[in-house]
Parts: structure tokens; C-alpha cells; sequence
């Protein structure tokens, strides 16, 4: 009998992301840490920086995609737009200085570290989104996403979205020689449209049409079905708008969020426990330690990061002043990770040959880092607060 090794990949690489990543969380938990942080360091034991037993690969990059959209689906099914709509303001503000502070601060540090100007741009560039996945994640297995700080928290995120994609596409016409200016006034009015009709127009179209559709469909668990084909459906036209796919699936879920009935909620939750792991141990996968051999790295590594938590945290703290220092606080906070989408930047920046290894090492650093350390604060900054079950 012979060993198949091609067919044996995908289930052993299942099995050490979900293990490891399962292991981990039950680890951190029992010593009182937020159990996502252990699964992101399990991705960095497991992978090349450490034991070397797998590497980022197709498979995981997609499971881990996935993951990310329905824990997004999962926590618009938790709020209601027109809730959300109630701190568009508020959100917005946040968004803004958030985008602002860290662009101009990371800009401003690698310019004084005597870096080129567009390695500086893109790094500034890398500062500016936040991943929401990861606030969200924390928010919603601690049964927090009630509250206003954590609705102005995925609000401003989903703005954030929109105007750091506005950023991407300069800084890579930028790299690329003159400014496009039709090209990007194009990408940010489809990208802002898109958004903003998703979440203003969805809900009232999905509640008038969705029970419709169910009083005609027969399937085993056809609410559940057509919940999943608009959650995919809203993803593909995000992406084609120009936004994030998992901003088109934390749209969708939102857009349902007064239509579905819980079973349709557990039923994702489900969906979403066995395919966030890939995407947190993705995350962790992706750390290369061998990058900061030269001491002059890990300094600016250590700087980038220190930037990147203060200008983010000090950013949208001041956005959401009004609401208090509480409650500001866990807004700047909650903005602080940035997780694969400043990977993605640094990805860009390389492939266009504008920034050099050390520089996409440092960011990747930063990306990582900052997700880390983002879920511990979370915790801090809500440790008085009890959970609220949604409504």
C-alpha cells in the first residue's frame, strides 16, 4: 500500500491549522487571555518561522477568505442598519482622523529614517485600514456588539474600508507614474455608492422580498440558502464596486438582520467556528522571523509598530470624543488592528518593486503585531461592561 502525499494535503493541513488553532485558544483561555491571540501565534509556531510544518498556501488562503466573510455575515447579522445609521456621523469622524493620523505619521517616520518617498507613502498607506475581522471577532464572542462603541466601531470600519481603498489605488498610481485622476475619481465613487446604498436601500429591498421568496421555496433550510447566495452575491458586487469582498458580507448580513430568524444565526455561527481559525492562524503563517536579522530592521520595525498603535489609537479616540473618554477609548482601540490588509498593501508595494524586502518584512511585522495586541486591550477597555444579547 503506498501513501498518497497529494491527496493527504489538504486534510493534514486542515488538521494543523484547526488543531493548533482549537489547542491554542484553550490554552490562552485558561490563563485568562483572549483566546484569538493564541490562535494567531499558533500560525506563527506552526509556520515557517518556527516549526516549519506548513506554509501559506492556496487552500488555506481561500479557506481563510471564507472565514473572514462569514464572521462578517455572522456580525451583520447582529446589527440593524438602521441602528447603525443613528452614529453615521460619529463613525465617519472616527474613520477620517483614523485614516488621516496614520498615513500622515507613518509617512513622516520613514521619510525622518531616511527611506525614499514612496516606500514611505506605501507604509503610511499599510497604516491606514483596520481590519475589522478581528475587532469583530472579540466583540462578538464576548457578546459586546450592542453597544454603541462597538456599532461606531464597525461602522467607522467599513467607511475605513472605502477611503483606504480611495488611498490604495493613489499610492499605486503613484508607483506606477502620473496620476489617473478619471480612473481614481471612478474607483471611489463606485466604491462609495456601493456602501452607501448597500446599507441604506438593502434592508428595506431584503424585507419586502425575502419573506416572498420563502413562502415559495421548499428546500431543508432554504432561509439559510438564500441568506448564504446574497451573502456571496453582495461579496462579488463589493469587489467589483472596488470595497473588500468581506465588506459586501458584513453588508448582506445587515441587510437581513431583521428578516432571518435565529436558526439562520446558528447556523452561521456554525459555518463561521470551523473557518475563522484559518483565517486567524493565516495571519500568524505569514510572520517571517528570519527578516530582522539585521539589528537597523527590528529598530524600525519596533518604531513602525509603536507609530501604527498610537496614530490609529490617538486617530479615532479623538473622533469619537464626544461620546466620552469610556467609550472613546474603546473605539481607539477597537480601530488598532490591521491584520491582512496591511499585508496586502506590503504584498503590492513589493510586486510593483517600490519597496524593498525590509520594508514589506516591517509592515508584515506591524500587521501582525498590531492584531496581537489589539484584543487584549479590547478586553481591558470592556472589562466592566456585561454583555448584551442582541435584539
Amino acid at each position: 500500500m503506498t501513501f498518497d502525499t497529494e491527496a493527504a494535503r489538504l486534510p493534514l493541513s486542515m488538521l494543523l491549522v484547526f488543531g493548533s488553532a482549537k489547542l491554542m485558544d484553550e490554552l490562552f483561555e485558561l490563563f485568562g487571555q483572549p483566546g484569538i491571540v493564541g490562535q494567531i501565534l499558533a500560525g506563527v509556531l506552526i509556520g515557517p518561522s518556527l516549526l516549519g510544518w506548513i506554509a501559506p498556501h492556496e487552500v488555506l488562503s481561500a479557506l481563510a477568505e471564507l472565514g473572514v466573510m462569514f464572521l462578517l455575515f455572522q456580525v451583520g447579522l447582529e446589527i440593524k442598519s438602521s441602528e447603525l445609521m443613528k452614529i453615521g456621523g460619529t463613525a465617519s469622524l472616527v474613520a477620517v482622523l483614523g485614516v488621516a493620523v496614520p498615513f500622515a505619521l507613518g509617512w513622516g517616520l520613514l521619510r525622518l529614517w531616511g527611506n525614499s518617498t514612496i516606500e514611505a507613502v506605501f507604509t503610511g498607506a499599510a497604516m491606514v485600514a483596520t481590519s475589522v475581522g478581528i475587532t469583530a471577532q472579540v466583540l462578538a464572542a464576548k457578546g459586546l456588539l450592542q453597544y454603541r462603541a462597538s456599532k461606531i466601531i464597525l461602522g467607522a470600519a467599513v467607511i475605513d474600508d472605502v477611503l483606504g481603498l480611495i488611498i490604495l489605488a493613489l499610492v499605486s498610481s503613484m508607483a506606477k507614474g502620473p496620476l489617473n485622476f478619471v480612473e481614481l475619481g471612478i474607483t471611489a465613487a463606485l466604491a462609495t455608492g456601493f456602501t452607501i446604498i448597500a446599507a441604506t436601500w438593502g434592508t428595506r429591498a431584503l424585507n419586502t422580498i425575502v419573506p416572498r421568496l420563502l413562502r415559495k421555496l421548499r428546500g431543508t433550510e432554504a432561509q439559510f440558502s438564500l441568506a448564504v447566495l446574497l451573502l456571496f452575491t453582495f461579496s462579488v458586487v463589493s469587489v467589483y464596486a472596488g470595497v473588500a469582498a468581506i465588506i459586501g458580507a458584513f453588508l448582506a448580513g445587515m441587510a437581513l438582520a431583521e428578516t432571518v430568524t435565529h436558526r439562520v444565526h446558528d447556523l452561521t455561527r456554525g459555518v463561521s467556528e470551523l473557518l475563522i481559525p484559518f483565517f486567524l492562524v493565516g495571519i500568524g503563517l505569514h510572520f517571517e522571523l528570519a527578516a530582522f536579522a539585521n539589528p537597523s530592521t527590528i529598530w524600525l520595525a519596533l518604531a513602525v509598530l509603536a507609530v501604527a498603535i498610537v496614530s490609529k489609537f490617538a486617530g479615532c479616540s479623538l473622533g469619537a470624543y464626544k461620546l466620552g473618554w469610556p467609550d472613546a477609548r474603546r473605539v481607539g482601540v477597537g480601530m488598532i488592528p490591521r491584520g491582512e490588509v496591511g499585508m496586502v498593501v506590503a504584498q503590492l508595494g513589493l510586486s510593483l518593486g517600490v519597496i524593498g524586502q525590509n520594508i514589506y518584512a516591517v509592515v508584515v511585522f506591524m500587521s501582525v503585531a498590531t492584531t496581537l495586541v489589539a484584543p487584549p486591550l479590547l478586553k481591558l477597555t470592556f472589562k466592566n461592561v456585561r454583555p448584551q444579547p442582541a435584539d
